[in-house]
This record gives C-alpha cells, sequence and structure tokens, in this order.
C-alpha cells in the first residue's frame, strides 16, 4: 500500500502555475484530509488535463486529482472519505471510464476522477460457461474493463454478451450506467437488461453486491443511473453461444414509409435478422461508391448507374449471424427476408466478416479519423427516442426542413421494442410499444462556418424545440441537461423514485456532478 502524500503534489501544482501553466491549483486545505488514506494504487495531479476531456470535447472541468485504483478498496477509501468530511467540504467523485461522455457527465470540477481503466484488466474476469442448475453462462467484468476486451475474453470460450454498443471501446460501468444500444436491442433489449449482478460503491463508500433477488433496489437504481447512485466496479453479463461468421447487408430506400414499415416489420418478426439499424443520408454523392471500399454489390451493374445526388435517402444496415458450415441455410434465410422488403433493387450490397471485425465495425472507422486528425474534436451530438406514432411527422419536419444534408456526421434512426426494455431500470423511455432512436453523431472540426460546434447546436436546438413545440413525445438520451428542473421534466413521475434513492445511496450528492442532476450537499442527510 501507499500512503498518498497531498501537500508535496500541491506545492508542485503551485510551482506550475506561477510559471505560466494554467491549471487548477485546489485549496490546501481541501485535499489534505486525503493524505492518511492508505491505497493499493495512489493519487496523481499530473494528469488533471485529461482527466477534464472527453469525447465531447466541449467542456474541460479540471479535478483536484486523479485516483487509480489498484482495488475496489481504493474506489470505496476515496469515496468514504469525502464522505466522512460532510457537506462542508466541496469534493466531489466522479468515475471516469475510457472518457466517452459528451459534456463533462464523467468530470469533477475541483474534486477526485476516479480511473476506472485502472480496474479493467483482463485478468480480473471471470467467464462461467454454466452457472449450474440450469444458470446460464455469464462473465464477471470489472466495471472499468472495455467492452471490446470483455469480448476478446469470452470468445475463447465460444461466447458473447447478448446485446451491445455500436463502438466496443467504452466501459462496462460507463454503458450500465446509461443505457447501452445498439441494432440486437430489438431482440435481446439494452445492456441494462442483461445484467444479472452488480457489486456498486456507493456514495457513502460502502461496496454492495446487488442483483433482482438482493438489494435489488439499488441494482435497477444503478442501471441507466447515470452514476446517480454508485460506481459501478463490477458486472455479471448474460452470454449466449458466438458465431463465427456475420453476413452484413445494406440497402437503400428512398420512401420513408417503406423505410419504417419494413424495420417496423423485421424487429416484430419471429424470423427475422440478428442486427438491425437504419440510418439518414441527405444530399450525399457516392454513397453506393463508398460502400464498394467494404461490400460487394448484388448486381455491379445496376449499383453503377445510380444516383444519390441531391436526395433524401435511407439506408438499412442489417447482419444475419452463423457459422462457415451452414452458410447455404444462411443463404436461403436471407434471401427470404430480403425478398418480403421494399428497398431500391439496384442498392443491395454485402459482405461477409467475421463476427469480432462486425461488432469492432466503429474502431476501424477511429482509426482512420485519427490519422486525418478528425477524431479529437468537438462531437455535440443530439440522441433523441421518439415514439412511433410521431416519427412520420419528426421526419417531415427534420429531414424535409431543418437538415440540408447529413456532411458532419451519421444519422441513425432505428425502431426498438419496448417489452425488451427492464422497466424497473433508471432509464427513460417513451411509453409507446415501438420507438425509435434517432442519433444525430456530428463532428465539428472547424472554428466557424457549416462545420462548427455552433452551426451543429443550433440545429440540435432547432429539432428539440420542433419536437416540443409539436408534442412529439420525445426522451432524450445521454441527455445534456444542466438544470434540475429540466431533469425533473425527462423523469416525468419517476423523479420522485430517482431522487429518493438518491437520499439514500448518495445523501452528500458526491457522485457524478458533471451530469448537473443534484448539487453537492443540496440533499438533507438521510438515516
Amino acid at each position: 500500500m501507499v500512503r498518498v502524500s497531498v501537500v508535496c503534489c500541491l506545492k508542485l501544482l503551485l510551482l506550475l502555475a506561477l510559471g505560466g501553466v494554467t491549471m487548477h491549483v485546489p485549496d490546501e486545505g481541501v485535499l489534505a484530509p486525503l493524505g492518511p488514506l492508505r491505497l493499493d494504487g495512489h493519487l496523481s495531479f499530473h494528469d488533471l488535463a485529461t482527466a477534464a476531456r472527453d469525447f465531447g470535447n466541449r467542456c474541460s472541468l479540471l479535478p483536484a486529482a486523479v485516483l487509480h485504483p489498484g482495488s475496489v478498496a481504493d474506489v470505496a477509501a476515496a469515496v468514504r472519505r469525502v464522505f466522512q468530511l460532510g457537506e462542508r467540504s466541496p469534493l466531489t467523485v466522479a468515475a471516469r471510464g475510457h472518457g466517452h461522455s459528451l459534456l463533462g457527465q464523467s468530470q469533477a470540477a475541483g474534486g477526485i476522477v476516479v480511473r476506472m481503466e485502472s480496474l479493467g484488466g483482463s485478468a480480473m474476469m471471470r467467464v462461467v460457461q454454466s452457472g449450474g442448475a440450469g444458470v446460464p453462462a455469464y462473465v464477471d467484468a470489472p466495471g472499468g474493463a472495455l467492452w471490446i476486451n470483455v469480448l476478446h475474453e469470452t470468445l475463447k470460450h465460444g461466447l458473447a454478451p447478448k446485446s451491445w454498443t455500436d463502438y466496443l471501446h467504452l466501459t462496462v460501468g460507463g454503458t450500465l450506467s446509461n443505457a447501452g444500444v445498439s441494432g440486437q436491442a430489438f431482440r435481446q433489449g439494452p445492456q441494462v437488461s442483461n445484467v444479472n449482478q452488480l457489486e456498486i460503491v456507493t456514495g457513502r463508500g460502502d461496496v454492495v453486491t446487488c442483483s433482482p433477488e438482493e438489494n435489488s433496489d439499488l441494482f435497477y437504481g444503478a442501471l441507466g443511473g447515470l452514476g446517480q447512485f454508485g460506481i459501478i466496479t463490477r458486472a455479471r453479463i448474460a452470454l449466449e453461444p458466438a458465431p463465427k461468421m456475420v453476413r452484413w447487408i445494406r440497402v437503400l430506400y428512398s420512401d420513408f414509409a417503406s423505410f419504417t414499415e419494413d424495420q417496423e416489420a423485421l424487429i416484430s418478426a419471429e424470423e427475422t435478422f440478428d442486427y438491425i439499424e437504419g440510418f439518414v443520408i441527405i444530399n450525399r454523392t457516392g454513397i453506393l461508391n463508398n460502400w464498394r471500399t467494404s461490400f460487394k454489390p448484388q448486381d455491379p451493374v445496376q449499383a453503377s448507374h445510380f444516383q444519390s445526388d441531391g436526395k433524401v435517402l435511407y439506408c438499412l444496415e442489417m447482419t444475419k449471424n452463423f457459422d462457415p458450415d451452414e452458410a447455404d441455410i444462411m443463404e436461403q434465410e436471407v434471401g427470404v427476408l430480403l425478398s418480403r422488403l421494399r428497398y431500391i433493387q439496384s442498392t443491395l450490397f454485402h459482405t461477409d466478416v467475421t463476427y469480432l471485425e462486425f461488432l469492432d465495425r466503429v474502431h476501424s472507422s477511429e482509426l482512420k479519423l485519427r490519422a486525418q486528425g478528425l477524431w479529437e474534436v468537438p462531437h455535440p451530438w443530439l440522441n433523441l427516442l421518439i415514439p412511433r406514432s410521431t416519427i412520420h411527422r419528426f421526419a417531415r419536419e427534420v429531414f424535409g426542413k431543418i437538415l440540408k444534408d447529413s456532411n458532419n456526421g451519421p444519422i441513425l434512426l432505428y425502431p426498438v421494442n419496448r417489452s425488451k426494455w427492464d422497466n424497473r431500470t433508471s432509464v427513460v423511455i417513451p411509453e409507446e410499444e415501438i420507438f425509435y432512436l434517432v442519433g444525430f453523431l456530428s463532428s465539428a472540426p472547424s472554428a466557424s462556418g457549416h462545420g462548427s460546434v455552433e452551426h451543429a447546436v443550433s440545429l440540435n436546438d432547432k429539432i428539440v424545440d420542433f419536437c416540443d413545440k409539436a408534442g412529439v413525445g420525445m426522451k432524450q438520451y445521454l441527455a445534456p441537461y444542466t438544470t434540475q428542473q429540466q431533469w425533473k421534466a425527462h423523469f416525468g413521475a419517476r423523479w420522485e423514485t430517482f431522487e429518493r434513492r438518491k437520499h439514500m445511496y448518495d445523501p452528500l450528492a458526491i457522485l457524478a456532478p458533471g451530469q448537473r442532476i443534484f448539487p453537492k450537499a443540496s440533499l438533507p442527510m438521510s438515516s
């Protein structure tokens, strides 16, 4: 164990500040009480700027210190010490996974950021192929483990988690604190619906194991709970046999009604694809030519004559899992499913890839963008959940009037089934059985003009304003709210339960201050 020396580090920070380096210099009296902490890991002060950045690149709040935990006991000890300091201490604690939040949600101004990836090693994972007594296979994974590493570890046993996000270089605790959604969600539900047990460090510094049978209130509260009730340090994730290969298919539609009706039919069918997502493409040129780098056309001649310029098009992306010795069966099944769809026949493209290659597909795009210097730019994303009953009205306004092109990033649009979402979690979704996830995944590489943050945020504001005024019934996912009043409106009738859980598990509002839901010490102590 290491005894933390805070005072020496504070003096170093002061020297840096005097030397002209702009950084937060914490009050010595604020951090001094942390000095006696005995840790398996360590506190650091040289990487504060890194802990104050995230994928959104629009918010930078410097912490007072970064905790690199060597054990779950380190996380508990730090939180417990801050809790013991009481409501007069300004210290807060934020768990930071891979830093993929969009507006400072994993930051803690003047507080402690816990670098959860320090607890993410594969040596800490445990795959159980059968839990006995009919219990399905599962993996126990650290909260700081990246999903890509969970996948690598489970594939060694021929298994894989059932539900994913599109991007796997995110931490287990991070996605489970939100929902975790991808094209498998229509069948498997989001990631929060595929967890059997959690280990959580509460805002009091207690380490609690919880499940549907044990401490269930905390279990369901923490899933989708935005980090408000505890830090997820371990999760038991349901597994299924992993396929070896994936038939990856893309087609285009020009008619929104056909596009959505076909998607809804696919997600409601018993026999269907394994993954279904949709994209909106506005005024883009050479779409099919871009596809040719990774996909092959069913009919190269017809595909070469297709023109996309100036149109609003809708891409349906689907996969069918298979093993190589059953490729013929897969071909027949895919043929039957495609025969029922009303896509533009000349736009059918497909490729066969390994299951790992498909699931990690976004990482390939990341590497290309990094090479061009276009990854670490602002990302003013907007993610909406739109009821089926209003999706056509939404599309007419947004894709027909507000947006003139989709050149700043992908626009996702695909339906999911509400019945696959466990309504006991903290995730807030529309009331209708079928609702759509619509994601405007903008990048803003320019300081001004079309590619700027200001331009993207202006469009986002127009979309949200339309939804509010037109009564679309929209809920935001990864919501960027900044006031408690906005959060109360977001949770609606569920706010009372959310607030009760906060009182119970984090009464001093120490955890996840970057969500801007409960200001520190705004809650009275609960007994």
